[in-house]
């Protein structure tokens, strides 16, 4: 998971500012997933060694971390960015990507028993229920419901199954040489994992759709709903929207299993940057600092 929702019965006032997330503790145990040994063939979206390295003292908590130009794909500063492991909901990031060019955005679906039957966090998708397309994608984005992710999952592919199966191709077709998925949420961590290169290749890439990017910029919406529900308010929770300067993007993900994790993305004079920390014990001080860095080294 990694953001919230209020689901209210009547429409409610649109001047409410969620309260800041608080920082996640420090965690001593490591979350590494074992990783064949031999040459990594190079990302397609990201390109050269790091930038800053040897020029800049930087510390981040998280084990592993990168920073990237998000316009060249320059890689400006990395830590143990290659390690996979576990991404909890960034996993969503792919799952947007994907469903986005299959699922209409003004199309209306009708709910799968099956999706009332994931594990938490769920935002209480009901069986049966029509809804359009764009709601789901703002809950998937915004709120992180797990139910919303296996929705788009079966609208766009039929079943969870054959969408894991484009999931993994298209990490293939990108070059996630280190990347694999056996859930569209990232609410099950076995076998699902990625790294922090992969994950900055796989924002670029993402951030080439128009709507993913306002998606994952919205600070907080509020929806229709059918009855006896009314009206949903999605907040979002990457608490960096309301406190860095240029903030615009993009997921925050928690398991136990994987520790906090955040993929960030800010915009100043015309520059965007991305920055990835996983397993951190402090994620929007981590993100803050590297994405400090790149602002003050052009």
């Amino acid at each position: 998971m990694g953001a919230g929702a209020w689901l209210v019965r009547r429409a409610t006032a649109t001047h409410h500012h969620p309260a800041a997330a608080s920082h996640p503790s420090s965690k001593p145990v490591a979350r590494t997933i074992s990783q064949p040994a031999g040459p990594k063939p190079p990302l397609r979206l990201l390109t050269g060694t790091p930038l800053l390295e040897g020029r800049v003292h930087v510390h981040v908590g998280a084990p592993a971390a990168i920073l990237v130009d998000a316009h060249t794909g320059r890689i400006l500063w990395a830590k143990r960015a290659h390690e996979r492991r576990k991404i909890a909901s960034l996993t969503k990031i792919m799952t947007a990507t994907l469903a986005l060019r299959e699922v209409p955005w003004e199309s209306t679906i009708t709910v799968d028993k099956r999706v009332t039957k994931v594990p938490l966090v769920k935002e209480g998708l009901r069986t049966g229920e029509r809804v359009k397309a764009w709601k789901l994608f703002y809950a998937l984005l915004l709120y992180s419901g797990n139910d919303d992710a296996a929705q788009l999952a079966i609208s766009s592919a039929g079943s969870i199954h054959a969408f894991l199966d484009q999931m993994n191709a298209e990490a293939g077709q990108l070059g996630l040489r280190d990347t694999h998925f056996t859930t569209p949420s990232g609410v099950i961590d076995e076998g699902n994992y990625s790294t922090a290169a992969d994950l900055a290749a796989l924002t670029r890439y993402a951030l080439r759709n128009r709507r993913f990017a306002r998606l994952i910029r919205t600070k907080r919406i509020q929806v229709h709903w059918s009855r006896p529900t009314n009206s949903k308010i999605y907040l979002n929770n990457n608490f960096l929207l309301h406190s860095y300067h240029g903030a615009n993007g993009v997921k925050t993900g928690y398991t136990h299993a994987s520790g906090w994790c955040l993929v960030a993305t800010a915009t100043r004079h015309g520059r965007k940057l991305i920055a990835v920390v996983l397993d951190s014990p402090n994620i929007y001080g981590d993100a803050r600092q590297l994405l400090n860095l790149g602002f003050s080294h052009s």
